[in-house]
C-alpha cells in the first residue's frame, strides 16, 4: 500500500496513457495472451520446478523417503541455502551481461539432465544401508492388477485401498521402500518378497457404514505391517538413517548444487518478466504466468511426486515431473522465447 510506483507505470499514468480494461487487453487479446502462454510454458513452469527440487523437494524427500531426522534434514538445508543464495546476485548480474534466457535455459536443462544422478548420490551419501539394501535385497509385489487402485490420489482416504495389492503397495511407500511389481493371475491374494520372505497381504473389510476398516481387518494390517518392518529391517532395511553414517559435507554439497539450479532459473526470472510485457498491462499480464507457474507447477509438485512414487514403487520416479515439466520449458523456451535483457521497459506496446 505505502510503495511507490515503478517510474515507467507512473510516467505512463501521468500522461493518462495507462490501460482502461488491462483484463480484457491481455486476455482478450491474441498478441497479449500468446506471450502470456509463452512466459507460463516457456519460463515460469521450468522454473517453478527446479525451485521447488531445490528447496522444497530435496528437504521432503531426506525425510520421507532417506529417513533422515528432521531436524538433522533442515540444518543441511539451511546450511546449503546459506552458501547457495550468493548465487542469485551472481546470475542475476550475469543476466543483465549475456542475457536473461540463456541462464535460465541452462538451468532448466542441466537439472533435467542430473536430477536422477544427483538424488542417487544423495541416498548413498545421506542413509548408506538404504542404498546397500536396495541394491542387495530387492523387493517385489506379486499382485493380480486388477485389484490394484491409484495410490496417487491426493483426496483418497485409507479405506479407499482395501485390497491386498493396496495395503502391500501403501504399506511399503509408506516405509519408502522400493520395489517392483509381479504380476499373478486373477484372484491371487497380494505378497511382499524379499530375500528369502514371503508375506502374504489381506483384503480389508469395512464396517457397514463405509467409514473405517472393521476391527478384524484393523489388526490384521496392523500385523502385516509389522511383519514387513521387521522382514525389511531384517533384510537390512534401515527404520531410520544413522546420523553416525551421514556424509554431511558430500550432502550438503548436493544440496548446494540443487539451489545453484535454483539461482540459475531464480535470479533473472524477474527481469525478463518485467521485460516481456508492456508496462500498460505488465502487472497484469506477469501475474498469471508467474503466480500459475509456480503455484501450480511448483506448489503442486510433492504432491505429485509422491502419488508417482507411491504408484511406481520407486522413491526416485517423483523425480519425472520436474524433468518433463523444465525439459518442456526448455524446448519451447528456445523454440519462441525472445531475449529480453535489451528492451525498453518504458515502452507501451
Amino acid at each position: 500500500m505505502s510503495m511507490n510506483e515503478s517510474p515507467a507505470f507512473k510516467k505512463m499514468k501521468e500522461e493518462g496513457k495507462t490501460s482502461k480494461a488491462p483484463l480484457t487487453e491481455t486476455f482478450g487479446q491474441w498478441k497479449n495472451l500468446k506471450i502470456v502462454i509463452l512466459a507460463l510454458v516457456g519460463l515460469t513452469a521450468g522454473q517453478a520446478v527446479v525451485w521447488y527440487t531445490g528447496q522444497f523437494y530435496a528437504l521432503f524427500f531426506l525425510t520421507q523417503a532417506l529417513k533422515v531426522d528432521g531436524p538433522t534434514a533442515n540444518i543441511l538445508v539451511a546450511i546449503s541455502l546459506l552458501i547457495g543464495t550468493p548465487f542469485f546476485l551472481l546470475f542475476g548480474t550475469l543476466s543483465d551481461k549475456i542475457g536473461r534466457k540463456p541462464i535460465i535455459m541452462a538451468g532448466c536443462l542441466i537439472a533435467a539432465l542430473t536430477y536422477f544422478p544427483l538424488f542417487n548420490a544423495l541416498t548413498s551419501a545421506a542413509n548408506p544401508d538404504l542404498a546397500k539394501a536396495q541394491k542387495d535385497v530387492p523387493v517385489t509385489v506379486v499382485v493380480d492388477p486388477a485389484q490394484c487402485s491409484f495410490q496417487g490420489s491426493p483426496i483418497a482416504r485409507e479405506v479407499n485401498f482395501r485390497t491386498s495389492c493396496d495395503i502391500a503397495k501403501r504399506t511399503l511407500a509408506q516405509a519408502a521402500v522400493n520395489y517392483t511389481i509381479v504380476e499373478a493371475p486373477a484372484g491371487t491374494v497380494a505378497s511382499i518378497k524379499l530375500g528369502g520372505t514371503e508375506i502374504a497381504a489381506l483384503n480389508a473389510t469395512l464396517t457397514p457404514d463405509g467409514n473405517s476398516f472393521d476391527a478384524e481387518s484393523k489388526a490384521s494390517i496392523a500385523a502385516f505391517k509389522k511383519a514387513v518392518a521387521e522382514a525389511t529391517k531384517a533384510a537390512g532395511y534401515p527404520p531410520k538413517a544413522d546420523p553416525e553414517k551421514i556424509n554431511k559435507p558430500l550432502v550438503v554439497g548436493i544440496l548446494t548444487l540443487l539451489v545453484i539450479y535454483v539461482t540459475m532459473v531464480y535470479g533473472p526470472i524477474a527481469a525478463m518478466l518485467v521485460e516481456m510485457f508492456p508496462t500498460r498491462i505488465r502487472y497484469t499480464s506477469m501475474s498469471l504466468p508467474y503466480h500459475i507457474g509456480n503455484g501450480w507447477f511448483g506448489g503442486l509438485l510433492p504432491t505429485i511426486a509422491f502419488g508417482m512414487v507411491a504408484q511406481s514403487g520407486n522413491i526416485y520416479n517423483g523425480l519425472w515431473y520436474p524433468i518433463i515439466i523444465a525439459s518442456i520449458t526448455f524446448v519451447i523456451g528456445m523454440l519462441f522465447v525472445p531475449e529480453t535483457k535489451d528492451r525498453d521497459i518504458y515502452a507501451e506496446d
